[in-house]
């Protein structure tokens, strides 16, 4: 597939506001690519590479800017491989053999091509095509339900994964893929809500839990081997030796567990949040793991997904909390000082009188009893 097809639908996705249009038009593209070039084609049409950042800084990208070419003759693969050299450039000299490797990569770009690169090395790629226009898309093209495309993409952890699962297998191949402790999975997000009783008749019966605010993580256990992960799905084990301690003690077999982490003060009370994400964000070397600054921090988990090796994330709420296991890292989180659960209604919460912890950083987060994980929750 030529580089160039992927230029020109990001510049026609540019164009149109309609939404329906933009899934027609990447869904035409995708069709154009072949089973070993999807993947890479979903990254680049929502403007990232494989590799994540690869070296590249907003200098080298403004600086470097050879004449484009005449006609297009790059492929993704072509594209790929060069951005992967581009990564693995490394020691000294590497800086200006960057910047001669993405001369000669824009060099051999048309001038849309050489657009689509900018704005996929710096992130800025502003063409409305994000992962849910996408993954209807890639739904489309394949003719799946776009809900099995979302499914996968939050079980593999990336849409353009889930994407080639698609091709190579269609739908019954996506609805195979099971959770799996050290592959981290999409998060649970919160949606917001005008009020409490607005929140409760969206969800139905709820469970109200006070949030509070700390640094995203889920927790992987296969044997001895525990990886902590962010939102965005970052590995940031390093930087919590504290949390891995707990996770790796915590009885029974493998397990992946959803929660947050923060710095607690003396007294309990949740320490101001640029404090607790000053610490989350410090880097350590694996052999200062045990001085990290993050190894002060507790972690707080709200949800299990994967309880001795068993994928648990499909069975309810009300469920899971009913099933006779106690959630692992529950006990902890109760005598760090975090509220009790409270189930609810819409016509009890009418009624109940309004309180929240005193503490600032806080919110209310209703988790529908009858949903399954993960899955929005309202604020």
């Amino acid at each position: 597939m030529l580089f160039a097809d992927l230029a020109a639908a990001s510049q026609r996705v540019a164009a149109t506001s309609k939404r329906n249009e933009k899934v027609g038009i990447l869904a035409d593209a995708l069709r154009l690519a072949a089973d070993d070039e999807v993947d890479l084609a979903v990254w680049f049409l929502t403007g990232r590479t494989p590799l994540g950042r690869i070296g590249v800084g907003w200098a080298t990208i403004a600086d470097v800017r050879p004449e484009p070419a005449g006609a297009p003759v790059l492929t993704v693969g072509d594209v790929d491989h060069t951005l992967r050299r581009i990564e693995d450039t490394t020691g000294a000299g590497s800086q200006q053999a960057r910047r001669d490797r993405l001369h000669d990569l824009l060099s051999d770009a048309t001038e849309s091509e050489q657009q689509l690169l900018r704005g996929i090395l710096s992130g800025e790629l502003r063409q409305g095509a994000l992962d849910g226009v996408m993954a209807t898309a890639v739904a489309q093209s394949h003719g799946v339900p776009v809900a099995a495309v979302r499914r996968g993409a939050m079980m593999t952890g990336d849409l353009a994964v889930a994407a080639a699962i698609v091709r190579r297998g269609g739908r019954s191949a996506l609805e195979s893929i099971s959770l799996e402790a050290l592959r981290p999975v999409q998060p649970m997000l919160a949606a917001t809500a005008g009020s409490v009783v607005d929140a409760i008749e969206e969800t139905g019966e709820a469970s109200v839990e006070w949030k509070l605010d700390g640094a995203r993580v889920q927790a992987h256990r296969r044997g001895d081997d525990v990886r902590l992960f962010t939102r965005n799905l970052n590995d940031v084990t390093d930087r919590l030796p504290g949390v891995v301690d707990v996770v790796r003690s915590m009885p029974g077999g493998d397990l992946v567990l959803d929660g947050e982490v923060l710095g607690l003060l003396d007294d309990g009370a949740p320490r101001r949040f640029q404090d607790t994400m000053g610490d989350f964000s410090a880097d350590a070397e694996p052999s200062e793991m045990a001085l990290a600054r993050g190894g002060s921090l507790r972690a707080f988990f709200f949800d299990a997904l994967l309880v001795d090796g068993a994928p648990i994330h499909d069975e309810p709420l009300a469920t899971r909390r009913g099933s006779g296991r106690r959630r692992p890292g529950e006990r902890r989180r109760r005598r760090h000082g975090a509220n009790h659960p409270v189930e609810t209604s819409a016509r009890s919460a009418r009624h109940r009188p309004r309180s929240r912890p005193s503490c600032p950083g806080t919110a209310a987060v209703l988790r529908r009893r009858a949903a399954r994980a993960p899955r929005h929750r309202a604020r």
